[in-house]
């Protein structure tokens, strides 16, 4: 290993994966719903899958933004899509129209359509939580 005269007082081995590495969105995923866990530390959650703490955040920053989207377990879906009949719509209370209505737990969002997709977002997440 060493030629004849070379000092070599420190040989490191590296053990893992070393350089970048490419993530699945899928594997990201199930690592970020696992970081969300009640008493879950991100630190202890990003050193069990070889990633530093920055790392992981920045994967959970991905999911409150809406770029990357976490798994369902296997739950029944939060919200169902209803879409009505347009005829029957123009009957309706005229305030309603052009809206976005979520319904949950006996609370009723009424939101504008033109709600930007981070907005609703953040309103779903809230929702979620009560």
């Amino acid at each position: 290993m060493a030629s004849a005269g070379s000092n070599i007082s420190r040989l490191e081995v590296l053990e893992g994966p070393t350089g970048r590495r490419n993530w699945p969105d899928e594997v990201k995923a199930q690592i970020v719903a696992e970081s969300f866990e009640p008493g879950v530390k991100v630190s202890a959650v990003a050193h069990r899958h070889g990633l530093t703490p920055q790392h992981l955040t920045g994967w959970r920053r991905a999911v409150r933004e809406g770029r990357l989207i976490l798994p369902s377990a296997g739950e029944e879906p939060f919200a169902h899509l209803v879409v009505g009949d347009l005829r029957t719509a123009e009957h309706e209370d005229q305030s309603r129209c052009g809206a976005i209505s979520i319904e949950t737990g006996g609370i009723v969002v009424r939101v504008p359509a033109d709600i930007s997709a981070a907005r609703l977002g953040d309103i779903v997440r809230v929702l979620r939580i009560t």
